[in-house]
């Protein structure tokens, strides 16, 4: 945790001179995001919500933070009986994550590809509450404990394209957690991103 807290604070002590350079109109980039996440070991597809903010350290390279929350899914378990009545039910597993690292960009233009690699940390959540309220979210987080939190190696990348400060980005990755060894996961995500 104090390493965390010395890294956050020698990124907040260096940014004013980052920003300082004229390194293009782009300094920061902020964004949100739909998430599309599949849990190969067990075949469940959560999708969620996310953030992410990146700032220019160097030309064509950025720090990015981003987090995002995955709700469960409901999936059909099959035939219960010979009348062929179909069993759905809810998966209750939810994912938070948090992950951290640079990305790196082809050119300045209006349209980007970009590769990352992002280390950070997965949490699995087993719930019967509601997935989407503002309270199971706060819930989650405040709830986060090394238990069902596990280590995540992210490589990546994707593309973006902007109109002027506005833009869509995709991304495809694998999201590799760690418990009794790599576990690959399929990570999609999509959504709109601002820059400044």
């Amino acid at each position: 945790m104090k390493r965390t807290v010395y890294l956050l604070l020698v990124i907040l002590a260096a940014a004013p001179a980052l920003l300082a350079q004229d390194w293009g109109s782009d300094h920061i980039n902020a964004g949100v995001y739909g998430n599309f996440f599949r849990v190969s070991d067990s075949q469940i597809d959560l999708g969620g919500l996310g953030a992410r903010l990146s700032v220019n350290v160097m030309p064509k390279v950025q720090l990015e933070a981003e987090s995002s929350y995955n709700f469960d899914e409901d999936f059909s378990q099959g035939f219960s009986d010979a009348t062929g009545t179909l069993v759905v039910s809810r998966s209750q597993v939810r994912t938070l994550d948090g992950l951290f690292g640079p990305k790196i960009y082809s050119n300045k233009g209006p349209v980007r590809i970009f590769a990352t690699v992002k280390g950070g940390f997965i949490n699995f959540n087993l719930s019967n509450s509601p997935a989407v309220t503002l309270q199971t979210v706060q819930s989650t987080f405040q709830n986060l404990n090394g238990v069902n939190t596990f280590g995540v190696f992210y490589p990546g990348g994707g593309a973006e394209a902007f109109w002027g400060p506005i833009g869509v980005r995709v991304d495809v990755g694998d999201e590799m957690f760690f418990h009794n060894g790599a576990h690959n996961n399929l990570r999609v995500s999509i959504g709109p991103t601002i820059r400044f």
